[in-house]
């Protein structure tokens, strides 16, 4: 006697973390040992702000260019002579159309963000990263642009993850976002040391797809912010397994 079992939705892991530059509350630029913790939780999809080469080589990058996550796009909101900043983002599969949008206010800090769709095993992953602005004002004209991006995406799941920079719990991110991307983590992650703000944020579009969401406290030692990791779980069109009754797996032929 075979019986069914129900196919458990397979499981993606984000990551997103500011992390100030590579510079850590003791003074130093060590991008080796942002690449560690990262590498700890062996993201998926991993989102990282605060990118910044300006006064260094290029070759600075070259423990983040180790993760080994293969699939690369950037948003570089500022570049001058000596280097760029701005913020990336890396998956371990083939993205498409890549769109950088301007999510600039005049007079305030440019700010873009990273529109994809992610080719993964499991299906198309919709996603965006972000670094909001610091001004209220510039944070209700970017979220309102972001909550009408999730709306483009033609039933494909969508996730945005990044800094929102947005403090409050309920504040104008949340409100303007909540009809697309209703779900989101809660974690507190600003300052690191003792963290009291919860800017840093994963939105999904459906309830379903959060799995699971975590920080690391261990990050303390490289940024001012801790890191957001969440398992994803994308639906899945499989046939259920089955078993013979003595608990052997049958092959379906």
């Amino acid at each position: 006697m075979r019986q069914e079992l129900p196919v458990l939705p397979p499981t993606l892991r984000v990551m997103t973390w500011n992390i100030h530059g590579g510079v850590g509350p003791d003074g130093r630029f060590d991008l080796d040992r942002i690449a560690a913790l990262i590498a700890r939780h062996r993201p998926d999809v991993l989102a990282l702000q605060e990118v910044d080469t300006r006064g260094r080589s290029v070759d600075c990058l070259a423990p983040l260019q180790g993760l080994g996550i293969g699939h690369f796009a950037e948003a570089r909101t500022i570049a001058v002579p000596d280097g760029h900043y701005g913020h990336a983002l890396f998956t371990r599969w083939p993205t498409r159309d890549v769109v950088l949008h301007d999510l600039s206010v005049r007079r305030r800090e440019p700010r873009i963000a990273i529109e994809t769709e992610i080719e993964t095993p499991f299906g198309p992953l919709h996603l965006v990263a972000v670094h909001l602005g610091l001004a209220l004002f510039e944070r209700r004209r970017q979220a309102m642009a972001l909550a009408a991006l999730a709306k483009r995406t033609g039933g494909v799941p969508s996730v945005m993850m990044g800094d929102f920079n947005d403090w409050f719990s309920f504040g104008l991110v949340s409100r303007a976002m909540r009809r697309a991307l209703p779900y989101r983590t809660r974690l507190r992650t600003f300052p690191a040391r003792r963290p009291l703000l919860r800017l840093d944020r994963v939105y999904c579009s459906a309830p379903d797809m959060l799995a699971a969401s975590f920080t690391d406290a261990a990050a303390r030692a490289a940024s001012d912010h801790l890191p957001v990791i969440a398992d994803i779980r994308l639906p899945v069109a499989l046939q259920p397994a089955t078993i013979d009754s003595d608990g052997v797996g049958a092959p379906e032929w």
